[in-house]
């Protein structure tokens, strides 16, 4: 279901945005959790950078 979500951006403005996935370690148990979102092609590297 997330591939046509996703193909659905890819027309017009859409090109400009990727779906971004960061690993994060949770404070509380210490395990790995997954963080994604879709973000503009201009500000991924600010969404991989920040906490």
């Amino acid at each position: 279901m997330a591939k046509k979500a996703i193909s659905s951006f890819k027309d017009g403005a859409g090109k400009q945005f990727s779906k971004v996935i960061r690993m994060v370690k949770s404070p509380k148990t210490g395990s790995y959790i997954f963080k994604e979102d879709v973000v503009h092609k201009e500000h991924i590297k600010d969404f991989l950078s920040s906490n």
